[in-house]
């Protein structure tokens, strides 16, 4: 009889392909609806316009506030087809919709879901109506597919320092050093506290000043100071947002306070964003109905992502005055474990008003005894979590770092890091310079860059004392300066996914487009990268190689081996292609175990079935000598030139069989 033979259950490996679209010549009109033109209202004012994301890269969305319940629209052109600044050509209107807003904002609120947009350009866009139109913004797309980098923003809070003037430069300081540094950047994510009371139009109107939230969409987040009144849902659209009581921090609250848990995916990351402040099983959902939410989320639309982040204000691994929070030792009880089941790879928290990363975080516990403090390459096992807490953006407010008590050093406890007493368990990194910064994250095909940069400096640190404080002390406190200025990096950490026992194969194939295209190999931590495909006569090449896997055989019985791999359908949302469009070529890198390479299998888009029905990698026959091989294959893939734009995955399942 036979017996498979594996250390663990198959191994799966997921290859990616990103394809290019056949033809970029898509009529865009094509997918928008055309109201009929808004009446013109010569008195209406528009204020606090702001761009948002969108469902996916392809949308965006637009907010602001009018002094007139009129029909007004937005609408949009490719900037490259305004003459003289007017939108005479190519222009689309999107309806919008709104209500009134509560009486202490006045007048009301609109929103307009802009769809369809193409990647790689440049839009112009205003919003009004007939005759009177507020001034033109412009935002920029681009290319739909591959690597990004997004700027994740902690607390704002305009008005905490008493002084909304001054917030509010810091602010806006904060976004001309970021976006001046990271103009490519694609989305600005919220950790929440945007302004210091909830209704307060004044600290809305300096959050909203900076042109940037006009020209990159913002990705809002509810912070403990925005969800005690309208004035938040009144300001952003999100996109695929939940409105059930259970989402609200007190649902017999609802028709005064802000809330809903809402997802998008943007390229290569399914972004998920939760209402924290509804944690209390008493008052609304609870803990518990976010958690269905993310599991829900995640079982829907994972599988069309790479990477998952998850935003949410209340730091559950913070190190400052909310560090200890009975409420927060709540959430740190209810979230981990399934974020960790459910293989999300980042969580994004404020609240706390200090810089913190995590270390590799599974089931509430820290996963890595060996990881070291302020480690700069995490290679995250199964189930592995990082989680980052922002500093204030604005510089309105900071709170000071906490010290440890003898509570534990898993699940709620606030113990010690036994390789830096003086910190808590759960953090890699601790920092508080009373500076301000922002988080960059770089998304790439095998990786999360992680960055907290400098945003500003001291205008003038105390001199050093017992105290032993870096950063800007206002009180005498004795600071010394940080270490670096504006534009210089706090901390960074690179986030090496979890692969599985498989391996992870990528290729890019671009639009057909002759002498454009090339091939490289990456097999960093079990992803295998096919390169960009060459265009061929009438079809797509690429080809690399697998990592090399190593058999081992000390049996006394010399009973025969096989290695065998079957790889399933290449799938990107509702697009396929067929598996049988890869093939091999074995070989046998290191002799030994007896091991023969398999037979050659050559693409189907040739003939057969390529590697969609199992094939032999290597085997041994009975007799053979004891000891170990490592076996190798060729990759080559063929696929038609029709082959739809996306970012493809398929699984390929390895099995060992021993007689």
């Amino acid at each position: 009889m036979l017996l498979e033979v594996s250390p663990r259950p198959a191994g799966r490996a997921a290859l990616w392909l990103s394809a290019a679209a056949v033809s970029a010549a898509v009529v865009i009109g094509g997918a928008f609806a055309v109201p009929t033109a808004a009446h013109a209202d010569a008195t209406a004012s528009y204020t606090g316009i702001v761009l948002g994301v969108g469902s996916d890269e392809s949308q965006r969305s637009v907010t602001w506030y009018t002094s007139a319940d009129s029909a007004q629209v937005v609408q949009v052109a490719p900037t490259s087809a305004l003459v003289g600044g007017d939108f005479v050509g190519s222009v689309t209107t999107f309806a919008a919709t709104g209500t009134a807003n509560i009486a202490t904002s006045g007048g009301y609120n609109r929103h307009a879901i802009l769809s369809g947009l193409q990647e790689d350009t440049q839009y112009s866009y205003r919003v009004g109506s007939d005759g009177n139109w507020s001034p033109v913004y412009s935002f920029r797309t681009q290319s739909f597919e591959g690597d990004f980098d997004f700027l994740f923003f902690g607390d704002p809070q305009i008005g905490a320092s008493g002084d909304v003037a001054k917030d509010g430069a810091g602010w806006a300081d904060t976004l001309n050093v970021a976006l001046t540094a990271n103009p490519d950047v694609e989305i600005l994510v919220s950790g929440g506290d945007q302004v210091e009371t909830a209704n307060v139009e004044s600290q809305w109107d300096a959050f909203l000043a900076p042109d940037q939230l006009r020209q990159y969409p913002w990705a809002a987040t509810i912070g403990n100071h925005d969800v005690g009144g309208k004035a938040y849902e009144q300001h952003f659209y999100t996109p695929n947002t939940d409105y059930s009581d259970a989402y609200y921090r007190e649902a017999a609250k609802k028709s005064t306070t802000s809330g809903g848990d809402y997802w998008y995916i943007y390229k290569d990351v399914l972004f998920i964003d939760l209402n924290s402040n509804s944690y209390n099983s008493a008052t609304g959902g609870g803990d518990a109905a976010h958690v269905q939410y993310v599991t829900d989320v995640i079982n829907a639309h994972g599988a069309d992502a790479k990477y998952t982040v998850l935003v949410y204000h209340h730091s559950i691994y913070s190190a400052a005055d909310h560090a200890k929070d009975a409420d927060n030792k709540i959430r740190r009880v209810d979230f981990p474990t399934t974020f960790s089941n459910l293989g999300v790879d980042l969580v994004l928290q404020g609240h706390d008003h200090v810089y913190t990363r995590s270390y590799e975080i599974k089931n509430g516990e820290k996963a890595n005894p060996d990881e070291q403090p302020g480690q700069n390459d995490v290679f995250v096992g199964e189930g592995g979590v990082i989680y980052m807490t922002a500093n204030s953006a604005s510089g309105s407010k900071y709170y000071d770092i906490t010290a440890p008590d003898n509570s534990g050093t898993s699940g709620a406890g606030n113990g010690a890091d036994p390789l830096k007493p003086d910190e808590y368990w759960y953090n890699s990194v601790q920092n508080q310079e009373h500076v301000r910064s922002y988080v960059k994250v770089q998304v790439r095909a095998d990786q999360l860059v992680v960055e907290g940069i400098r945003s500003g400096t001291c205008d003038a640190p105390n001199a050093a004392s017992e105290l032993g404080k870096v950063g800007c002390g206002t009180d005498g406190e004795g600071y010394t300066a940080p270490a670096g200025g504006v534009g210089s990096i706090i901390d960074s950490v690179t986030i090496h996914p979890y692969h599985g026992g498989g391996e992870d194969i990528q290729v890019d194939v671009p639009t057909a487009a002759p002498g454009e295209f090339g091939w490289t190999i990456d097999g960093h931590n079990g992803l295998v990268d096919l390169g960009t495909a060459e265009e061929k006569d009438g079809y797509f090449e690429a080809a690399g190689e697998i990592n090399p896997i190593a058999v081992s055989d000390t049996r006394r019985s010399l009973a025969p081996w096989s290695l065998s791999a079957q790889l399933g359908d290449f799938t990107d949302a509702d697009k396929t292609f067929s598996g049988s469009y890869l093939g091999w070529t074995p070989k046998v890198l290191t002799p030994g175990a007896g091991a023969v390479a398999g037979a050659a299998v050559g693409s189907g888009f040739d003939s057969g079935k390529g590697l969609s029905i199992s094939r032999v990698l290597g085997s041994a026959a009975q007799g053979h000598d004891k000891g170990s091989a490592t076996l190798g294959a060729d990759l080559d893939l063929k696929l038609p030139t029709e082959t739809a734009k996306g970012t493809y995955r398929a699984t390929l399942t390895l099995t060992a069989l021993a007689g």
